[in-house]
């Protein structure tokens, strides 16, 4: 451990100057978020602003974290004390392991809490919070625990009908206690529930709504359109795509023998967005839904619920991130259905989408939030700067205006696809070329001028028997 990198808390990390004797709540607690969370270590001997300062009893100190971590945190967590020598001061480490017994508890001053590490803060549990730490410590999931409605009241066609699309098979019964939608006495787990197509989890909903400007509240009236969506998780998925569809633009831009689209948003990205907000959002979280808010410049969809280990995703690397599933049994039916893979790579998908828009640039990547309550996607309008400067109601020239936007990627494009051409076949002629590309003769002579201008070809011998020597 290179206890001089560690500039600050972080969720793995917390540091204190000292053994408080007297306030131990204030670093047990951190105790009690490790071992709830992902695990982690408490340094004592580094001052708050990270001035390496050391522990003058290191003796007596350990002893006294020792025997209060055992006397104050219930169930006792796996824990490791240990000494590291820095610049000739000690300091005092506590590894704390990520509990299977969670909650643990911190009892001590008339309270009894539970702490989790959220950032780079230990808070206490909220009941949300402490119900998801009491199921994992009895290795439950919300989506896989009883949800007390019998399957016989419910019907599955949108689940069927994926099925079978994706698989070419029929549901059969038998199926559903396999996806553990079910138990053995034909009671629907939450995650089965979910996926009824009358859901009765009141609190899975999604709202959709494209405002009218860049924000809730800017004068310009009413939204354009908005719809609230119930049912299965399917259905849900698949109206929330369709609002998006119908809320969004197509700009198109001339190639030299064909059209190509732009669109507001790429559908692979947003997708990946709501697979994600529908599955991993916190069902523990009441009165709360996933949002799709889709303003001139950006949409942006939320789900309840932060990142599973309580670290906020804007402050990792994302190429990084690690697959924890909130829900897996909903998880693994959506793999199951092709919605979805199982090796988490959602966000990357998300990323990859909007970089493989011809109209993309880097001020226009995803932005990822989250904290200790929501996950957020927002994706910026990639024809933004094309629709700004134009009224809502008129948008018959965008594609003239996307046209000279990126009239010059375009020469460098058909050049780029006359020099391949060059290289494939050194004896082509300039007629040829214009047949080729459905150009004029003007236009080829005009490029093959700037290519021989340029340097990056050559012509060796005559125009009719000649070839092309390819510099490029």
């Amino acid at each position: 451990m290179d206890i001089k990198k560690l500039i600050g808390e972080t969720t793995e990390y917390d540091k204190k100057q000292a053994v408080e004797k007297k306030k131990i709540k204030n670093w047990c607690k951190s105790v009690s978020a490790f071992a709830n969370t992902i695990g982690g270590s408490l340094i004592f001997g580094i001052s708050d602003n990270d001035e390496i300062v050391g522990v003058a009893d290191i003796k007596s100190d350990s002893e006294f974290i020792s025997q209060k971590i055992k006397e104050r945190i219930s169930p006792i967590p796996a824990f490791d004390l240990h000494f590291e020598v820095i610049d000739e001061k000690k300091l005092i480490i506590v590894d704390v392991a990520a509990g299977k017994d969670t909650p643990y508890y911190y009892v001590g001053d008339g309270t009894t809490e539970a702490y989790l590490r959220v950032g780079n803060e230990s808070v206490a549990a909220n009941a949300a919070e402490l119900r998801r730490l009491v199921l994992r410590g009895v290795n439950e999931t919300y989506d896989s625990q009883s949800s007390g409605y019998q399957i016989t009241d419910y019907a599955f066609t949108k689940l069927r009908e994926r099925y079978k699309k994706v698989t070419g098979k029929s549901f059969e019964d038998k199926e559903f206690e396999s996806f553990e939608l079910v138990d053995a006495h034909g009671i629907l787990t939450n995650a089965g529930a979910l996926l009824a197509d009358e859901c009765p989890i009141r609190h899975s909903r999604v709202f959709c709504v494209r405002w009218n400007g860049v924000n809730k509240s800017n004068g310009k009236g009413e939204a354009y359109d908005s719809a609230e969506y119930s049912g299965s998780l399917i259905s849900l998925l698949n109206e929330s795509v369709a609002f998006v569809r119908r809320n969004m633009r197509m700009a198109w831009r001339k190639l030299p023998d064909s059209r190509e689209n732009m669109p507001d948003y790429m559908e692979r990205g947003y997708f990946e967005a709501l697979v994600n907000g529908l599955i991993h959002r916190d069902y523990l979280e009441l009165g709360s839904e996933v949002h799709v808010d889709m303003f001139d410049d950006r949409m942006e969809i939320y789900s309840p619920g932060g990142m599973v280990d309580g670290t906020f995703i804007q402050n990792l690397n994302l190429e990084q991130i690690p697959s924890k599933r909130r829900n897996p049994v909903l998880a693994d039916v959506f793999a199951r259905l092709d919605y979805m893979e199982r090796n988490g790579s959602g966000i990357g998908k998300i990323i990859d989408a909007c970089e493989f828009a011809v109209n993309y640039t880097n001020e226009k990547a995803p932005i990822f939030y989250s904290d200790r309550s929501q996950f957020r996607v927002t994706l910026p309008n990639l024809n933004y700067d094309l629709h700004a400067s134009q009224d809502a109601d008129d948008f018959q020239s965008l594609h003239s205006k996307a046209s000279k936007l990126t009239k010059k990627a375009l020469e460098k494009a058909l050049e780029n696809q006359i020099i391949e051409l060059m290289r494939q076949k050194p004896s082509v002629t300039q007629i040829e070329i214009a047949r080729h590309f459905d150009l004029s003769r003007t236009k080829v002579q005009s490029v093959i001028k700037e290519l021989l201008d340029s340097g990056q070809v050559e012509r060796i011998g005559g125009k009719r028997y000649g070839k092309w020597d390819v510099k490029a």
